[in-house]
């Protein structure tokens, strides 16, 4: 297949994507907020240097 082939082929596929991008971000958004939950538990009991 040449590449002009695969442009086109890639062009009218354009649909619903896979993954809808509401749920990337609410993924992203629960690791960050469970990052930050995990980094102000760890450092809540120690005293500042």
């Amino acid at each position: 297949m040449s590449l002009s082939a695969l442009i086109i082929a890639a062009a009218e596929s354009q649909g619903e994507p896979a993954i809808h991008p509401y749920a990337v971000g609410g993924i992203a958004l629960a690791i960050l907020l469970g990052l930050l939950l995990a980094l102000v538990t760890f450092g809540g009991g120690r005293e500042h240097s």
